[in-house]
């Protein structure tokens, strides 16, 4: 986080426990968000700014915060920062869907294994298993050309820095997930080729790769139902925060 060359007579000292907690997870976060690529690394980053979202929520409950939030007489940084929460409550949700649209997907084709008695998946369900993941991915790959976001309000204190920068973090963190999640990279699109051409293969002569295939089926679904878990939860604290900031501005 930046230093601060400034700091509010109201804002509560860097010390107090719930200020010190926040910036832990912010310095943790930038730490790791590079470094996010895999689904367990993602699911990780979105648990922590869960966990920031609480530190944050237990701030706007500080009455110094709320003093100052509701003293605040810059009304374009305030309507930034709602627009600002909004967005997050949006994309969450957005990658919410996507995630439950790509497991039910998977789950799908999975049903249409177990119908042929574990034999080779039909022609028929690689092309709708196929289909579907290309509407899918268009739909993120749309979401993700609308992704960057500038900012032309900065913030005059403390606080609004700590909101910028977890806004920051979390377009950050949810667009890995949406990317990885497309395919975006090209390493993953060679992986999506390869795991969908094990199931052309006839499966009485290549039970092997078909059993191999069906596990890494399994896998995928486990990934996205972790990743479903963790951006639910990450969806409850950002409405939580959005509320809470709309209840003390607005009073």
């Amino acid at each position: 986080m930046a230093n601060f060359h400034s700091r509010s007579n109201s804002f509560p000292s860097q010390s107090h426990p719930i200020v010190s907690d926040v910036e832990d997870h912010l310095c943790r976060l930038r730490a790791s968000e590079a470094t996010s690529t895999s689904a367990t690394s993602i699911c990780t980053n979105l648990t922590s700014l869960r966990e920031l979202h609480e530190g944050i929520n237990n701030m706007i409950e500080m009455s110094s915060i709320q003093q100052a939030l509701s003293n605040e007489q810059d009304q374009n940084w305030i309507n930034e920062l709602l627009e600002g929460s909004l967005a997050l409550v949006d994309l969450c949700g957005f990658s919410r869907e996507v995630v439950c649209l790509m497991k039910e997907s998977v789950q799908d084709l999975e049903s249409s294994i177990r119908r042929n008695r574990c034999e080779t998946a039909t022609s028929d369900d690689i092309k709708a298993y196929a289909a579907s993941r290309k509407k899918i991915n268009k739909m993120v790959k749309k979401c993700i050309k609308n992704f960057n976001k500038n900012s032309s309000v900065l913030p005059n204190n403390e606080f609004g820095t700590m909101l910028k920068e977890t806004e920051a973090l979390v377009f950050s963190v949810l667009k890995s997930a949406l990317t990885l999640i497309s395919g975006e990279k090209e390493s993953s699109k060679q992986r999506s080729l390869s795991f969908l051409s094990k199931f052309t293969q006839t499966s009485r002569v290549h039970s092997e790769v078909e059993n191999v295939a069906v596990k890494e089926l399994k896998a995928t679904e486990i990934s996205f139902e972790e990743l479903e878990y963790g951006l639910e939860s990450l969806f409850r604290s950002l409405i939580k925060t959005r509320v809470s900031l709309l209840n003390v501005i607005s009073h």
